[in-house]
């Protein structure tokens, strides 16, 4: 059994385990949930096999691992000739979609056997795999490839990529293989796509780029009728992005405001180090129901860059620019409370913190590179 090393926070005298001390590793995006229900493990990517050491904006060849955070065991799960991109999986962990070059490929983790379930021409890029709850699909968005610059360096090309992109697609394919075919096209950057947690019928995506350059940001995409709405109708002064369902099915967005881009920096520029005035615009989040009915909205004196909810979303763990909070909703105004120092850089989205609880709410896991690679932290509540 391997005992992970553990640090007391400066700032709050918890106590943190440090997962990982080799390479770069990076876990599911905040969209997701790196957690394995039912056991003690997370699905993570890291470059650890690669032979190589660099820096997380120096292209890492990642591939997929599970790691039991209290036997310390970490399993190798892909051995890909080219690096592991975006990843999502089933709660229970026996299913891992992964991007992979020009392919989207599926992992059965009890069985062992990969397959590819689409490859592409060239023509487009793939992003923002998602599973169906009933297990027949993967989900996928497919944005036709532009001149834009192609850099890790965080949001290269984000402002370019929201003008030039014309062509984006949302794209089902079958788990066994056999097909795959469009549900939606569009004239916009498309991300974000995920499947509802329990009605495989009901999809989100969102119009990607700059937050205050999209009018409209979520959609909900009914895949039956293949019909689309909006979700929260934006007015001229929002700013909306972040959006991620609660695993009862609610729909969680940020909203900040005139001429927030949604990005953040390793200037630190777009968080709370330069909070909203008194007298502007007042940054606020909310919970919407699949009509895009507004049903709960809490005011922020503060914003993170990232928020992530517990199972009942009475709580939201949240990155500013180098703390992690723990943001109570059960209280009037909502209540803040420091909980680690995490001191990442910003400098790629590798290394953003995207903090996430586990499915039980007792565990936060994220991200940092503070040292020069991304490791993995986790903290119990």
């Amino acid at each position: 059994m391997r005992v992970f090393p553990s640090f007391l926070d400066p700032i709050t005298r918890r106590r943190i385990l440090r997962l990982t001390d080799q390479g770069n590793n990076v876990h599911l995006y905040f969209t997701e949930n790196a957690f394995v229900r039912g056991r003690p493990e997370i699905i993570f990517r890291s470059d650890r096999a690669s032979g190589k050491k660099c820096f997380p904006h120096e292209n890492p060849h990642y591939n997929l691992f599970r790691l039991n955070y209290q036997t310390g065991e970490i399993t190798q799960l892909t051995d890909e000739d080219e690096p592991v991109g975006s990843t999502t999986k089933t709660p229970d962990g026996r299913y891992i979609a992964y991007l992979c070059g020009r392919q989207l490929r599926l992992l059965d983790t009890q069985t062992g056997e990969t397959r590819t379930l689409y490859e592409d021409t060239g023509q487009f890029k793939l992003y923002s795999p998602s599973i169906s709850p009933n297990l027949r699909y993967v989900g996928f968005v497919r944005n036709e490839r532009v001149q834009t610059e192609n850099t890790n360096v965080n949001y290269g090309g984000f402002k370019e990529n929201y003008y030039q992109i014309k062509d984006g697609r949302v794209t089902l394919a079958r788990i066994d293989g056999s097909e795959w075919f469009d549900v939606h096209r569009d004239t916009c950057w498309l991300g974000h796509f995920q499947f509802a947690p329990h009605d495989p019928s009901l999809a989100m995506f969102c119009h990607e780029g700059p937050w205050h350059l999209v009018t409209q940001r979520i959609w909900l995409l009914d895949l039956a009728s293949r019909r689309v709405h909006p979700l929260f109708r934006q007015e001229e002064q929002d700013s909306v992005g972040h959006e991620f369902w609660t695993q009862d099915g609610l729909i969680f967005f940020d909203n900040r405001g005139p001429n927030h881009d949604g990005t953040i920096t390793r200037e630190r520029t777009q968080a709370t180090v330069h909070p909203p005035e008194a007298s502007a615009f007042q940054p606020y989040l909310g919970f919407l129901d699949v009509e895009g009915r507004l049903l709960q909205r809490y005011s922020m004196p503060y914003y993170c860059n990232h928020y992530h909810a517990n199972p009942d979303h009475t709580l939201l763990v949240g990155d500013e620019a180098d703390r992690l909070v723990l943001i109570d909703l059960r209280q009037d105004p909502p209540q803040l409370e420091v909980l680690a120092y995490h001191g990442t850089s910003w400098y790629t989205q590798a290394s953003h913190c995207h903090p996430t609880f586990c499915w039980d709410g007792r565990h936060i896991l994220y991200a940092s590179d503070a040292g020069g690679q991304v490791n993995l932290y986790l903290l119990e509540l």
